[in-house]
């Protein structure tokens, strides 16, 4: 890889090489304010017990779980960063997005809201089909498996396991409820510049999540022009040739590094909290790059 030092001021870069511990963040993790299996609370207390600096809490359409994460990060020093994952579709494809840093979360608090609600039309739909193939899934299990959280497709899948029609979360993906399979419903259609626009309102950057060989040189360049800011290099889906081609690209193009997890509670498994070794400099460079635009 290029020198991941770039854009990092030389105190900062000191400090990290001088650093006690290994200096590494995760930022990508989820709780159950969406799709998480554990609570905020319960997430940074794993982050502390990994030795992580930081971790971004990126929950699917909701910031609801940041205060109580905050407050134990608070005890445990372990940094927050306030942020938020989307979904926008750009051309004819659906791109997952990172709000990251997020400093004026009530700017966008109503919006998430409506996401919200849209999720539970989704799981409605969802479960109507299922019904309509002798699957007697309810709403209401749905709902019970969601808890407070943001409703997914992850809630459904628990909820089918539970009443012992799939045997697990993959048979439920993988014969239902994945891209093109007979219960799968099409989320709303907010775009990548929608999305662009409510994460810098609130104060952040937005991150290509997990965006594999999608990411062409090509491609980067055209959403760097609408607002894109980073794009997640280091993910338990992207092999190590395959992250050293994306950070490259992003280099020339000025988009700025990022990777995490994608952390669920998962006790085992390839996406295990902090198991990426995301650099704390990569942090440092997102920091310094919110300095100088807000100047």
């Amino acid at each position: 890889m290029s020198d991941l030092h770039a854009g990092v001021t030389p105190e900062q870069a000191f400090a990290a090489a001088t650093s006690p511990v290994p200096r590494f963040v995760d930022l990508q993790v989820h709780t159950t304010a969406s799709d998480g299996v554990l609570s905020p609370t319960a997430v940074v207390e794993a982050a502390a017990r990994a030795k992580l600096a930081a971790i971004a809490i990126t929950d699917h359409d909701s910031i609801s779980g940041l205060a109580e994460a905050e407050v134990a990060g608070e005890r445990l020093s372990v940094r927050i960063v306030p942020a938020v994952e989307l979904a926008a579709h750009f051309e004819s494809d659906e791109l997952h997005l990172l709000g990251l840093h997020l400093s004026n979360r009530e700017s966008i608090e109503a919006d998430l809201g409506a996401f919200r609600q849209e999720r539970i039309r989704r799981a409605e739909e969802m479960v109507r089909v299922l019904n309509s193939f002798s699957i007697p899934v309810t709403m209401e299990s749905v709902l019970a498996e969601a808890g407070p959280g943001a409703v997914g497709r992850p809630h459904l899948a628990r909820a089918m396991v539970a009443g012992g029609w799939v045997r697990d979360f993959r048979e439920a993906f993988d014969k239902w409820l994945g891209w093109g399979k007979p219960a799968y419903v099409e989320k709303g259609q907010m775009t990548v510049p929608e999305a662009v626009a409510l994460v810098h309102r609130a104060g952040g950057i937005v991150a290509w999540a997990h965006p594999g060989d999608y990411a062409t040189e090509t491609r980067l360049r055209k959403l760097h022009e609408i607002g894109l800011d980073a794009v997640e290099v280091l993910h338990p889906s992207h092999t190590q040739s395959l992250a050293e081609r994306i950070y490259d690209r992003a280099e020339r193009i000025g988009l700025l590094p990022s990777g995490g997890s994608d952390w669920h509670g998962a006790a085992e498994g390839p996406r295990q909290l902090g198991g990426q070794m995301v650099p704390y400099l990569w942090l440092a460079r997102q920091d310094r790059f919110i300095e100088e635009r807000d100047g």
